[in-house]
């Protein structure tokens, strides 16, 4: 079955970066679209960035030129490259694909 599980959450100061990955397993990885989403405290979930098996990219514009998506056929991996993080960042971040969901990784923004 599809197991997707995210890593790499945690605490940083304004203006720092940090690299999120999410391990995938249990489908064809290598042409799937994989997603990241985001749900910051008492907001829904939000489309942060997703990227195409071929490496093609979209971005929320409330990231864009500060987030990087990637991917890793190879290992099954995709990374959400954070960087100049804001406090509005704050949020549980989740791997997406086909509907299916990671059990998230939270961000936490704060001087």
């Amino acid at each position: 079955q599809v197991q997707l599980v995210e890593s790499g959450g945690g605490l940083v100061q304004p203006g720092e970066s940090l690299t999120l990955s999410c391990v995938a397993s249990g489908f064809t990885f290598s042409t799937a679209i994989m997603s990241w989403y985001r749900q910051a405290p008492g907001a829904g979930r939000e489309r942060v960035a997703t990227i195409s098996g071929q490496g093609n990219t979209i971005y929320a514009d409330s990231v864009q030129g500060r987030f990087t998506i990637s991917r890793n056929n190879d290992r099954n991996i995709v990374y959400l490259h954070m960087n100049s993080l804001k406090p509005d960042d704050t949020a549980v971040y989740f791997c997406e694909t086909m509907s299916h969901w990671g059990q998230g990784t939270l961000v936490r923004v704060s001087s």
